[in-house]
Parts: C-alpha cells; structure tokens; sequence
C-alpha cells in the first residue's frame, strides 16, 4: 500500500509543470454553453410577433431501401427584431427554451431574398 502512495504522488507532482506550460485559451461564446447544433433553412412563416418558422431540408439515407430521401424539418426560432421575412434563407442556432414550441434563435441572414 506505501508503493501505491508513492506512485500516486509522483504524477501529482508532475502536474504543475504540465499545466504552466500549456497555453491557456480564452473561452468563446460556443465554449462557454457547450455545443449547440447550427442550422441554415428557409424562413417559411413571419406571421408571429417575434418569431419565425424556418424549414431546414436535408437529405438522409433511407436504411431500407438505401436510398437518398429529402427530408424536411421546420422549427419555431426567435427573432427580437421581426426583421427577417418569408423567403429570406437563415441560420438558426439551438438555445434554451424560450416558449411552449420556441428552442431556437437566428443568428443570422445568409441570403436575403429577391424582390420583384
């Protein structure tokens, strides 16, 4: 038992060398509230008072038949300022719940729409 002791303290000692020579980075907004899934789709609906329906298609792979199938998602996302409209292509990022059916918030314009 006094072998494990000895052996248990030598990696202890060893750490602060480790720890002062490893460069320290500064945590970033992601870092801090862990990962959060990004997506990008289309806002399809701007009838609520801040908030958006953005539909996200993706394609996935059928596990029966092996083929590629379209697959299409829409989600309610935050938007503080009603400034993004139907058409307009945005991304949405996951975030705490904001109401009953409210899980995400836009984080940006990728395209906005063109008017005619």
């Amino acid at each position: 038992m006094a072998k494990k002791k000895a052996e248990s303290q030598q990696p202890a000692a060893a750490a602060p060398e480790l720890a002062a020579a490893a460069p320290v980075q500064p945590e970033t907004e992601a870092k801090a509230h862990g990962f959060r899934r990004r997506l990008v789709g289309k806002v399809v609906s701007d009838k609520m008072n801040k908030t958006v329906t953005v539909e996200v298609i993706r394609n996935a792979l059928d596990p029966v038949y092996k083929k590629y199938v379209r697959q299409r998602d829409r989600y309610k996302a935050h938007d503080e300022t009603n400034q993004y409209k139907v058409g307009d292509r945005v991304e949405i990022m996951e975030h705490r719940p904001i109401s009953r059916d409210k899980r995400w918030l836009v984080t940006k314009l990728v395209a906005r729409t063109v008017e005619e």
